[in-house]
């Protein structure tokens, strides 16, 4: 996704995202070992943004799965599309088919199956995308161990349509806002970090630059951390 840590500190910098000591190797390294980046912190910090950002400096997409109380496989995931089966099924016996196997098999295809952000992320062909998974302290253990497949695996099991395996692997995010810890069989796949809302500069409250002296103050910041990476390249 990014050839090198200066590629990832100048791309971040054009959008206008805060860059600190801390984000910039963990994201880099996140994007070359293709593991999903867990970052904590607290409302404000600016851990949503981060995701919106790192997509727009590679030019791709942001897939989000929103975290709540209740969410289900159906909603990050996705369901077959029964009405659109029906219609199908009733279209094909009206032509006189009769050749079952054939028509299951379609039945049970991706063409009739309802896209959720998580089977969407998995098939982007020619670059990969942002999967952003947004407060994922919302949710329970059980629905925890549905992400591990993906976040390890790079691919997802689904009932009658199969497995679907990652055409192009994204660059997952995931937030969240510590209202509980996050089960360790997750831990053990991401890299982690921690955003801190810090009231000294306003700007990094949001993860944004506002102000034209800010991004000034940045871009020298930048520079400093080519100094700092460059031995990576």
């Amino acid at each position: 996704m990014f050839s090198s840590p200066i590629e990832l500190a100048d791309k971040l910098l054009e959008t206008g995202y805060v860059i600190d000591e801390t984000v910039l190797p963990v994201i880099y390294l996140a994007a070359r070992m293709r593991r999903p980046l867990l970052i904590e912190g607290p409302p404000g910090s600016g851990k949503t943004e981060l995701a919106y950002s790192v997509a727009k400096a590679a030019k791709t997409h942001v897939e989000r799965l929103q975290c709540y109380v209740g969410v289900n496989e159906d909603k990050a995931i996705g369901k077959f599309d029964e009405a659109l089966q029906r219609l199908y099924l009733e279209a094909q016996t009206a032509h006189g088919g009769d050749n079952w196997e054939p028509i299951r098999r379609e039945l049970h295809g991706l063409e009739f199956f309802t896209k959720g952000p998580l089977l969407r992320a998995l098939l982007y062909e020619e670059k990969p995308c942002v999967l952003l998974i947004d407060e994922i302290d919302k949710v329970d253990h059980q629905f925890e161990a549905l992400l591990l497949e993906l976040l390890s695996d790079w691919q997802l099991s689904i009932p009658k349509l199969g497995t679907v395996t990652a055409k192009t692997v994204p660059f997952v995010v995931l937030t969240s806002n510590e209202e509980r810890r996050i089960g360790e069989a997750i831990h053990r796949s991401i890299l982690a970090m921690e955003r801190e809302v810090c009231s000294d500069d306003p700007f990094a409250d949001v993860g944004m630059l506002g102000e034209i002296a800010a991004k000034e103050r940045q871009c020298a910041h930048v520079e400093a951390l080519k100094e700092k990476f460059c031995y990576l390249n």
